[in-house]
């Protein structure tokens, strides 16, 4: 850990980088809380000025009992209360500039809401609990850069997987395209429990106990990736990065370091026939890394077996970079992101035969009548892609049956994996789906009531322009192509060019206007504009 005496010691910054913006980004994880320290200058360019890093237990708390013990929450506070000390000679005092996230080991804590309200008790910051797609979605974003980089990889399908304590996360990206993702509970410090749970150690006798489980899991990334050939292996992960930096120490971390499948192999053999006490003295690692290094190298190289991978490429790039990047653009999503979210929004939409043409019509018109009603819904602009995502699978329920298919899309939706979509944002998607059609939101609706009323009002808001976006298409054939709007006391004026009989979609608009009335007051008129015939 890096150590500051005062506040002389600070780097010095030139005229120049007066304007840079001083962030910190902290990852509480199953065995580690850490922290960088940056600089952010007005176009986005990062200099990272402090990475600090203290061993912390919660891991084995929340994966044993499944709650954090007081003792190992104040241990966390002790750490917290430091960074936020060097955080302050930095002169990062602010909430925007620090942005503090946890993982598995407090989201699957009982007690993860009394874990977080005391660390902001105690330290005044922050921690958003990341579900999986969030730490799948930073994960990209922090490493796609480096992907991009590297020539071996240009045309191959990477298979970009990290073994954490607690889970590994595994995405499956063609060029800049993600076309798939998922997390499994696979973690080194879940195997070291049932070994402990076994009366075994992490050593070389235990590797037998160990892959049946590592391969259970491999089996299930294997079926769900089954369509995909040609698989080069991208690996992060500090125990990773530690093999690297051992095999080869002249690793240059600036680019990716190809280890072979065998070396990995090797190397995991000979960390597990050493005890935790020698791998403590003679890599002067702490103990929590020795208990679980072996066993994570383990499962690297019989992911790699099972991918018939020869070369694992190592990055240095994690999830801290992801989150440095998220802060450059003040959590904005870029076009790049929105895209891969409509790409595996339309991915899910192929599992269930949806017509693709109707559903990506749906979402353009719902994308168009977002923004002309943007001074009327008030919402921020992410929830633009929300609302595209949800039109383009207001129809997968259809897969199931005709009779209430926007219920059958709910559940459908609710049960998918999104690249990039959080849990929270997938309930809006799936009740937006819900109510773009039929009744509208009622209290007797359980799901829908249960939500705080911020989540109502954007469901409500949202599904009322669904419902408009579907009646346009009602012909299923995309004719209206462009439409100017005029809002006024009494109406929503909606003029369609160069379409000659609008009939159709005047009925299914008179058939579904009730609830965008209800939401912004005034009903919606279809019309044809004359003057563009």
């Amino acid at each position: 850990m890096t150590k500051i005496e005062s506040a002389s010691d600070l780097p010095a910054l030139d005229d120049q980088s007066a304007s840079w913006r001083p962030v910190a980004v902290i990852d509480i994880g199953t065995s580690l809380i850490r922290m960088v320290i940056a600089e952010i200058s007005p176009q986005g360019e990062i200099h990272r000025l402090e990475d600090l890093s203290r061993a912390v237990n919660l891991g084995k708390d929340s994966f044993t009992r499944r709650s954090i013990r007081k003792q190992t929450i104040e241990e966390c506070v002790q750490v917290l209360k430091s960074y936020r000390a060097l955080m302050e000679q930095y002169h990062i005092r602010n909430a925007s500039q620090i942005r503090a996230v946890a993982t598995s080991a407090v989201r699957e804590a009982m007690n993860k809401l009394a874990f977080v309200d005391r660390i902001y008790i105690a330290t005044g910051i922050e921690i958003q609990i990341l579900d999986e797609a969030e730490v799948n979605r930073i994960t990209y974003l922090g490493v796609q850069p480096r992907l991009a980089e590297e020539p071996a990889l240009q045309e191959a399908n990477i298979c970009l997987t990290e073994i954490g304590g607690g889970s590994t996360e595994l995405l499956l990206i063609s060029g800049k395209d993600v076309h798939y993702s998922n997390t499994f509970r696979l973690g080194s410090l879940r195997l070291r429990e049932m070994l402990e749970s076994a009366g075994s150690t992490a050593t070389s006798s235990s590797r037998n106990l160990l892959r049946p489980h590592i391969q259970q899991s491999i089996e299930r990334m294997l079926d769900e990736t089954s369509d995909y050939t040609g698989i080069q292996m991208v690996a992060l992960g500090g125990d990773m990065r530690f093999a690297a930096h051992q095999l080869h120490p002249e690793w240059d971390r600036e680019a990716l370091a190809p280890l072979s499948a065998k070396e990995v192999s090797d190397f995991a053999e000979k960390i597990l026939a050493m005890s935790e006490d020698k791998l403590v003295r003679k890599y002067h690692l702490t103990l929590n890394d020795a208990e679980t290094l072996g066993i994570a190298l383990l499962a690297y190289a019989e992911l790699a077996k099972a991918f018939k991978v020869r070369t694992v490429y190592v990055s240095s790039q994690n999830m801290r970079d992801g989150l440095l990047l998220e802060m450059t653009s003040q959590g904005a999503w870029s076009t790049a992101f929105e895209d891969q979210v409509i790409r595996s929004a339309i991915d899910t939409g192929h599992k269930f035969n949806f017509d693709e043409k109707h559903a990506k019509h749906v979402a353009n018109l719902s994308r168009m009548l977002f923004r002309e009603l943007v001074g009327q819904h008030q919402l921020d602009p992410h929830y633009e892609i929300l609302l595209y995502v949800a039109a383009l699978l207001h129809e997968i329920g259809l897969f199931i049956g005709q009779r209430g298919y926007h219920k059958h899309s709910m559940y459908l939706i609710q049960h998918a994996t999104l690249f990039g979509i959080s849990e929270k944002n997938l309930v809006l998607i799936a009740m937006i789906v819900r109510y773009h059609r039929r009744a509208s939101p009622k209290p007797t609706h359980t799901a829908f009531a249960s939500l705080n009323r911020e989540s109502r009002v954007i469901i409500a808001k949202l599904a009322a322009i669904l419902r408009v976006a579907v009646a346009l298409d009602q012909s299923y054939s995309q004719r209206i192509q462009s439409f100017t709007t005029k809002m006024t006391d009494t109406r929503f004026e909606i003029n369609v060019r160069n379409v000659e009989d609008l009939s159709l979609e005047q009925i299914a608009l008179k058939q579904n206007n009730m609830m965008f009335e209800e939401i912004y007051g005034v009903p919606v008129l279809l019309r044809r504009d004359t003057k563009s015939v």
